[in-house]
């Protein structure tokens, strides 16, 4: 059996990947939270599970790096120099780093990256995320991951071509940008739609989140794969095949 300990394990994510460890047949190899080190776990862990703070990931790569075990962040709100940390870590252990773990999210954004290749620039697109009330970051780690397809199937950046958010007189639409707006309320665990829109037809490609069991599943899928892996920085569709 793997042992797979988790950073960030008194949140709900944390206590969500708890139970799925134990649903896939694992053993839990300890966890820590908020302030503690993810040292004190190492010795009893074959993977690392990081759902905790942009904060924290450093301190959390250090540790990972120590003690050679492969990790999975799930982390959202990662800035660029969180990604540069992410890269040299990679130089030496495996390190997965998704804005999303749901295998459902993943195959979902394989084909809005399909379609973006296949539709021209008169197939505007906008990515909608809906999350509850709590989260503190937008768009959301998916959103941007959705964005990223897109950008990628139009062989763009997404820096160069995404519009987050409008106001007040904006003008017509400039062709070939990709909107992002982010909608918060209630307790919804994660809508996202990717709309391609032309002239007379719409296309819409969307995933509902209905528990975040499904983040904590994949999580867990992410963490049995990687186990073994060599040095490098690894991707959720590569779990998949894609």
């Amino acid at each position: 059996m793997t042992q797979i300990g988790i950073i960030g394990s008194q949140g709900r994510m944390g206590q969500a990947i708890a139970q799925a460890i134990a649903e896939a047949g694992e053993t839990l190899g300890g966890g820590v939270d908020r302030d503690g080190d993810a040292s004190a776990i190492t010795a009893a862990c074959d993977v690392l599970i990081d759902f905790s703070s942009p904060a924290a990931l450093e301190a959390n790569l250090d540790a990972a790096l120590a003690a050679n075990l492969p990790i999975v962040i799930g982390t959202t709100g990662l800035e660029e120099r969180h990604h540069w940390l992410i890269d040299e870590a990679a130089r030496t252990i495996p390190v997965l780093q998704t804005g999303n773990t749901s295998l459902g999210v993943t195959l979902l954004a394989h084909l809005v990256r399909e379609a973006a290749s296949r539709l021209g620039e008169d197939w505007d697109i906008e990515v909608v995320e809906t999350h509850h009330r709590m989260k503190v970051d937008a768009p959301s780690g998916t959103a941007l991951l959705l964005g990223e397809a897109a950008a990628k199937g139009r062989e763009v950046a997404l820096e160069d071509k995404a519009v987050r958010g409008r106001d007040g007189i904006t003008g017509s639409r400039e062709a070939g940008t990709i909107g992002i707006a982010a909608l918060r309320g209630g307790t919804v665990a994660g809508d996202h739609t990717v709309h391609f829109l032309a002239d007379n037809e719409r296309l819409a490609l969307s995933h509902m989140a209905e528990n975040r069991s499904i983040f904590a599943k994949g999580a867990v899928r992410a963490a049995q794969w990687i186990v073994g892996k060599g040095a490098g920085r690894y991707t959720m569709p590569e779990v998949l095949g894609l």
